[in-house]
């Protein structure tokens, strides 16, 4: 479950990283001014860099608390299935 987590998240920033990339490429040309381009660019490299920071310390705290986090998940998924093995044998 932890690596898979990983996964979506690397995948998510990378999505993040490659959409503000398109976007700004795409709407160039739109901007008025050599100073709104500016504006643009430093607003998507800002978002870029909060989101991208707030992901990374998400997986070091999922690292850091994986065995509780998981661990209450497993439990649950293990109970849900005793819970449906009962109900199908009676």
């Amino acid at each position: 479950m932890h690596r898979r987590d990983i996964a979506v998240a690397v995948a998510f920033i990378l999505g993040l990283w490659f959409a503000i990339i398109f976007v700004a490429l795409e709407t160039w040309a739109l901007a008025p001014t050599g100073a709104a381009r500016t504006i643009l660019l430093i607003a998507g490299a800002v978002v870029l860099l909060f989101n991208s920071a707030a992901i990374m310390a998400m997986l070091r705290h999922y690292r850091e608390d994986r065995d509780f986090m998981y661990g209450l998940d497993i439990q649950f998924l293990d109970e849900a299935r005793e819970a449906k093995r009962a109900l199908r044998h009676g």
